[in-house]
């Protein structure tokens, strides 16, 4: 290993040693348990540690923070023996992931607390998932992208069936389990066939192969069938959808904030790893397949989320819908324009959701959780506060004006239009007035239904005090876009331009 090869990794290496150590260090830090008078503490059941190691994560995850955000200057390299490549739009996506889980955890922490899920190897979990993001989004390998996807993914799967007394949330577990062992199959199996037609697995080197017109074609469309599919069932877009909606209503909202937020992100890294920095010679057989899949995600999605009175259901519908918006970003395969809208739509769509997610469980309490529209009505009059988050987030996901949904959404429309797909702009705006009467409801309940029960809010301070900042950055960036915009393709031409 060389200095850069160190240098590369470095984040990645400090991550998983920390997260081993605060694994084991968990289990010799005792914790202050406050005694109740004639309650005996069950110091078996007792969670050791957890205020220690989730200390010390919050800690580590500003330091990953920052030092990805140190090094979105840097130029591209490609370390590990042509395995792991450090790049701008790695080091941006990276910094977005540690930003996301940071903001995540604080959300959580109330909501876990009373559900006695708040324990030591949750938190670990979560950092091998986002250690999993950073193998994936830096991969320069499909062996490495591979490995990173699984390390990402195992984690969920444990994450989302974590609550063993629930039914819902262990056959929410046991589906995501099977569909993503499913998904993963087709995705090898894909890269197994490109393997079989170039001789290689580095990117580089199979995107110098796929260009050779002497290479079986056949073969390497056939390939790519499978490699989309399984795309297509990580970014969770139609046909390949059906566990979304189940794992979203049967994992605790703590957990479905988790696979909703951070890991989109590294699924947009895969998607452009994949499609554009490897096989962009093949636009002709995978644009076709996009355009389908974007499409049917739109009009399925949006369609489907209408009928929905569970709010988290509701957001899986809505979530599948706007993953078919990343996927028209796609679609202007010569314009760097058109792929930083899709990443700033990705990182936008990820803080709304963080916000939304938020609210849920800052409406939850110990033995409730708020996830259906009945436990939204009338929220304004005993919490206006609290009923405008909710307001600005749908508005956000709907793309209303003045927030950051609305410029995340022209965005795209100008990349397509631009890019002469008007027809898919136009399905585009029609599927988002579809979809603006489901988030629209929720504003209606909010502000004008009578309240169905007593509303209170639970949560700390912290976690109050982060989600209106939530609040106030999808408003200010809605109504100033430039500067972000500006950094994701600063970040989208320095990595075309590396590769």
């Amino acid at each position: 290993m060389q200095a850069f090869d160190l240098y590369a990794v470095l984040p990645e290496l400090v991550l998983l040693l920390a997260t081993c150590v605060l694994l084991v260090a968990s289990v010799y830090v005792r914790e202050k348990v406050k005694s109740v008078p004639g309650v005996e503490q069950d110091i078996f059941h007792t969670p050791r540690g957890v205020g220690f190691v989730y200390f010390f994560s919050l800690i580590l995850l500003v330091y990953l923070f920052l030092a990805f955000i140190g090094r979105l200057s840097d130029v591209s390299l490609v370390a590990m023996n042509g395995l792991f490549q450090s790049d701008s739009l790695s080091n941006l996506l990276k910094a977005c992931s540690c930003g996301a889980v940071f903001v995540s955890l604080i959300y959580s922490k109330q909501y876990l607390s009373d559900r006695a899920l708040f324990r030591p190897d949750f938190i670990v979990l979560v950092l091998l998932a986002l250690l999993g993001q950073f193998v994936l989004i830096s991969g320069a390998n499909l062996l490495t992208l591979y490995l990173g996807l699984e390390l990402m993914a195992l984690p969920m799967y444990a994450l989302v069936a974590m609550r063993h007394s629930s039914e819902k949330s262990v056959e929410a577990g046991i589906k995501y389990f099977i569909l993503g062992a499913l998904a993963s199959g087709f995705l090898l199996y894909g890269m197994s066939m490109l393997y079989g037609v170039t001789g290689s697995l580095d990117l580089i080197e199979i995107f110098k192969t796929v260009a050779d017109p002497r290479v079986n074609h056949l073969v390497m469309a056939f390939g790519l069938v499978f490699i989309v599919a399984g795309l297509a069932f990580k970014l969770g877009v139609v046909p390949f959808h059906m566990w979304v909606p189940d794992v979203y209503q049967g994992a605790p909202t703590a957990v479905t904030l988790m696979i909703a937020a951070a890991p989109k992100l590294a699924a947009f890294a895969l998607l452009f790893r994949l499609l554009v920095n490897t096989l962009l010679p093949l636009m002709g057989d995978w644009q076709p397949m996009l355009v389908l899949l974007a499409i049917l995600s739109l009009v399925v999605g949006n369609v489907t989320a209408i009928a929905q009175t569970n709010v988290k259901r509701m957001l899986a519908y809505s979530a599948i819908a706007q993953m078919g918006f990343v996927l028209l970003g796609m679609l202007s395969v010569f314009d760097d324009h058109a792929f930083s809208a899709s990443m700033f739509y990705v990182i936008t769509y990820v803080l709304t959701t963080l916000g939304t997610f938020g609210l849920l469980m800052v409406l939850s309490r110990k033995g409730y959780d708020c996830e259906t529209l009945e436990g939204l009505k009338g929220l304004n009059k005993k919490h206006p506060w609290f009923a405008f988050i909710g307001l600005v987030m749908m508005f956000s996901l709907a793309g209303i004006p003045p927030t950051v949904g609305f410029a995340a959404k022209l965005g795209v429309l100008e990349a397509l239009v631009d890019a002469e797909h008007t027809f898919l702009a136009i399905i585009a705006v029609i599927a988002s007035l579809i979809g603006a009467f489901y988030y629209l409801r929720v504003v209606k309940v909010m502000y004008f239904d009578e309240p169905a029960h007593e509303h209170s809010v639970s949560g700390s301070a912290v976690a109050k005090g982060l989600l209106s900042l939530n609040t106030i950055l999808v408003l200010a960036i809605g109504i100033v876009p430039a500067s972000l915009m500006s950094i994701c393709l600063d970040a989208m031409r320095r990595t075309l331009l590396g590769s």
